[in-house]
């Protein structure tokens, strides 16, 4: 049985999704601080976003305090999977080839991110014994696969 999935968020719950994922659980006025300096707006947009984000189930809202804690429900690597995949599926018809190719077509990388395309790309090949390049890497790898063989067997 395929997992439940959450409503793809709109830029805007985007935005609040990154700060919650930066400063980890914080109120309406810490998030509204952070969002406000990029695109001026409200607070009660903020307010308000964040009450239509929890009843999509996008983030968890702790109201046992009397200023009310918000937390995204998902890992950043969860939701931008979770968004790839909808990406791949609506725009590629599920190729990931024609999706990287766009992708890398789209702007110039960097000599360090390709380096570390391929890395992975090395990495992903069957029977592959996994090199670490930098320390820690390999955890977030590792995690990463786990999640990837966890998406796929769902």
């Amino acid at each position: 049985m395929a997992k439940p999935t959450l409503p793809r968020p709109t830029d805007g719950e985007l935005s609040i999704l990154r700060v919650l994922w930066e400063r980890g659980p914080s109120t309406v006025r810490q998030v509204h601080e952070v969002v406000s300096r990029d695109r001026p707006a409200a607070y009660t947009t903020t307010l308000k976003l964040l009450q239509i984000m929890t009843e999509k189930g996008l983030v968890r809202r702790d109201d046992s305090d009397r200023s009310h804690i918000y937390q995204a429900r998902m890992t950043e690597g969860q939701t931008q999977r979770q968004l790839v995949r909808d990406l791949l599926d609506r725009a590629f018809g599920g190729s990931a080839s024609k999706l990287v190719m766009q992708a890398l077509a789209a702007r110039r990388s960097t000599p360090e991110e390709l380096g570390e395309i391929r890395r992975l790309l090395e990495d992903r090949r069957p029977g592959k014994r996994r090199r670490d390049s930098h320390p820690g890497e390999a955890d977030l790898a590792d995690q990463d696969a786990d999640e990837l063989e966890e998406d796929n067997h769902d």
